[in-house]
């Protein structure tokens, strides 16, 4: 499968911005689709996860509550509605698709990920 991200720009504190992730190629052959972030000298963090099977979600807790993973299955579309944006938020976000795994929580870590997007900046002014 093949990622494309879009969306991030120059958003100001408290605003809002929408991530969209286009798959094409074969995104049913993933379970898993998920968001995650880089900022300058760190290391990539788990942002939100969906599947491909059904409606569940999961959030790391510092976006919970302001972010909102959601996927389009009849464009393979994986968005991120990000709200209440914070400076901390400045990152690239990358959008990612891998297999089912079943250890608690192994949604979040990158190793699980075979796909990834090129990544799209959101910056967000102190």
């Amino acid at each position: 499968v093949q990622l494309q991200a879009s969306g991030g720009g120059l958003v100001q504190a408290g605003g809002s911005v929408r991530l969209s992730c286009a798959a094409s190629g074969r995104p049913s052959d993933y379970f898993y689709m998920a968001w995650f972030r880089q900022a300058p000298e760190k290391e990539r963090e788990f942002v939100a996860a969906a599947t491909t099977v059904n409606s569940n979600t999961w959030y790391a807790d510092s976006v919970k509550g302001r972010f909102t993973v959601s996927r389009d299955k009849l464009n393979d579309i994986l968005y991120l509605q990000m709200n209440s944006l914070k400076p901390e938020d400045t990152a690239v976000y990358y959008c990612a698709a891998g297999p089912y795994c079943a250890p608690y929580r192994c949604y979040a870590a990158t190793t699980r990920y075979t796909a990834w997007g090129q990544g799209t900046l959101v910056t967000v002014p102190a």
